[in-house]
C-alpha cells in the first residue's frame, strides 16, 4: 500500500485556518495539461486562485483533485485543480500560510477510477524550459 501525501492535509487545514480567521485563501497553482482554468489568466505557467468561500461554489478539496465554480470577468468558470500542482496556499491579508516542495515523482490519481493518472513532471514549463521565478510576497516555508 502506497503512503498517502501529505500536502492535502495540509491544504484543508490552511484554507479553514483561513476561513476561521476571516482571511482569504489564495491558491497559487503550476497550470499543466491536467489543470482547468481560464487560460487567459495564467502568467508564467502559473494562476493564483481566490478560493474563499463568498468566490467559490460547490468547492470540493479531495486528495486528488481541488474542484470549484468561480466567475472571472462575470463568466462563471469550472474549475479543477490537480493537487499536485498546487505551490501554495496562503492568507492575502498577512501572506502567511505553506509553500510546497515539487515533487517530479509525486503521483495524481483521478477520483474516478485513476483513468487520469499523470506525474507532475508532465506538466507544463513555460517556453524557456525553466521554472517561473518567485515573485515578492508572500514569503512561505517549505513543508516536507
Amino acid at each position: 500500500m502506497s503512503e498517502l501525501s501529505t500536502k492535502p492535509y495540509f491544504i484543508r487545514a490552511i484554507y479553514g485556518w483561513c476561513t476561521d480567521s476571516g482571511l482569504t485563501p489564495y491558491l497559487t497553482v503550476k497550470v499543466g495539461k491536467h489543470t482547468r482554468v481560464p487560460m487567459e489568466f495564467v502568467k508564467d505557467g502559473q494562476i493564483v486562485l481566490n478560493i474563499s468561500p463568498s468566490s467559490t461554489r460547490n468547492l470540493i478539496m479531495s486528495n486528488d483533485f481541488i474542484q470549484f465554480s468561480a466567475r472571472f470577468g462575470g463568466v462563471s468558470r469550472d474549475i479543477e485543480v490537480p493537487v499536485g500542482s498546487v505551490i501554495s496556499i496562503y492568507a492575502r491579508e498577512n501572506a502567511q500560510g505553506l509553500s510546497f516542495a515539487e515533487d517530479a515523482d509525486e503521483e495524481i490519481v483521478h477520483d474516478e477510477g485513476g483513468a487520469a493518472a499523470f506525474s507532475a513532471a508532465e506538466a507544463a514549463l513555460p517556453p524557456d524550459g525553466e521554472p517561473p521565478a518567485p515573485r515578492g510576497k508572500p514569503q512561505l516555508k517549505v513543508v516536507k
